[in-house]
């Protein structure tokens, strides 16, 4: 009864391989958060925790520090992971290009600079105006690197798409700073721009939540389509699916996740490219698996970096973004380096 990728059932030892990693990983999850309310600063005993939900008492501290700062944090590291994950791997089921990413590739850097712009120019505007220029930045930066890519010979490739990408991340990251430099926005954007959801509040998530939600919705219902366009387009299109709407889904998709993590942790790259490539290797290629897996071990990822952030140094916060970016370059390297090596013996 196994099928290939374009019927209509995974392969049976993919299922039950999907099975056991998306519980795992679900377990980890579990983990994760018990301890991440727990340690801190000060650590809070597991009884204590347990009333803070079952005989919540806001006048206790204790109650306050797991229930408002605690476990919003932890939540914005699962929708941050999540997020990041599925639109790398949206990404690079799109683009046929296993290095893809939001942060590698610009994007984020579109959504951060859209972010400071409305800081330095207009402080009173809300969080829902931060979020849709977070995302028109997204968009007018994939805009931008598809133009460049397009360029020259008139013909996309994967290569060309990450080479753009980088280099129009690299004049963003640039003017960022510049407008941080000269609005005298250094010591509040210091934080944000190296990563960081100890600030998050439930209001945060509560905005982010919607988005979110259509996010995970849309990648989920698209996920076969990702898969049959894995085929090429040729094949796609004589299996009657449209890659034309299919691109388009995908692309807003990308843009609402990525505007999303943003706006809540600030910008935080390689997730998107190291989360992909690990589910790939649990679950084989098939979207309707792999997505499901990339947004439980991105959320447990972030989770389980953030907790190590948070305790390097107790009382003192260091940057999530910084040990993502430690990890995540020598695992860009080393995907590179594989997929050169896979190139030469083609």
């Amino acid at each position: 009864m196994n099928r290939t990728a374009s019927g209509t059932k995974p392969k049976k030892s993919n299922t039950a391989r999907f099975a056991m990693f998306f519980t795992i990983g679900l377990l980890a999850l579990f983990a994760v958060m018990i301890l991440t309310l727990k340690k801190g600063a000060s650590e809070i005993s597991f009884q204590d925790i347990a009333a803070s939900f079952l005989s919540f008492d806001r006048d206790n501290f204790t109650h306050l520090t797991v229930r408002d700062i605690r476990l919003p944090r932890f939540l914005a590291d699962v929708i941050v992971g999540a997020s990041l994950s599925t639109a790398g791997a949206i990404m690079q089921g799109t683009t046929k290009n296993p290095m893809a990413d939001s942060g590698i590739m610009g994007i984020s850097a579109g959504s951060t600079l859209g972010v400071v712009i409305v800081m330095a120019f207009i402080p009173e505007a809300g969080r829902f105006a931060k979020m849709g220029i977070s995302a028109l930045g997204a968009g007018l930066v994939t805009l931008l690197i598809y133009v460049i890519a397009y360029a020259g010979r008139g013909r996309i490739t994967s290569d060309r798409m990450v080479l753009s990408g980088m280099a129009i991340s690299t004049l963003l990251s640039s003017l960022t700073t510049a407008v941080i430099l000269k609005n005298g926005l250094m010591n509040q954007m210091i934080r944000y721009t190296s990563g960081s959801s100890a600030n998050t509040i439930w209001k945060d998530l509560f905005i982010a939540l919607p988005f979110f939600a259509f996010g995970m919705i849309t990648s989920i219902i698209i996920s076969r389509s990702l898969t049959v366009m894995n085929l090429g387009e040729e094949v796609s299109r004589g299996l009657g699916a449209s890659v034309a709407l299919i691109r388009t889904l995908s692309t807003i998709v990308v843009l609402i996740l990525s505007a999303v993590a943003v706006i809540i942790i600030g910008p935080v790259g390689y997730i998107g490219l190291m989360i992909p490539y690990i589910s790939r290797y649990m679950v084989g290629t098939d979207y309707r698996l792999v997505l499901p897996v990339c947004s439980v071990y991105g959320a447990l990822f972030v989770s389980t970096v953030d907790l190590a952030a948070k305790n390097i140094h107790p009382g003192m916060e260091f940057p999530i973004g910084l040990l993502i970016t430690m990890i995540g370059v020598p695992f860009f390297v080393y995907v590179s380096r594989k997929q050169e090596g896979e190139q030469l013996y083609d």
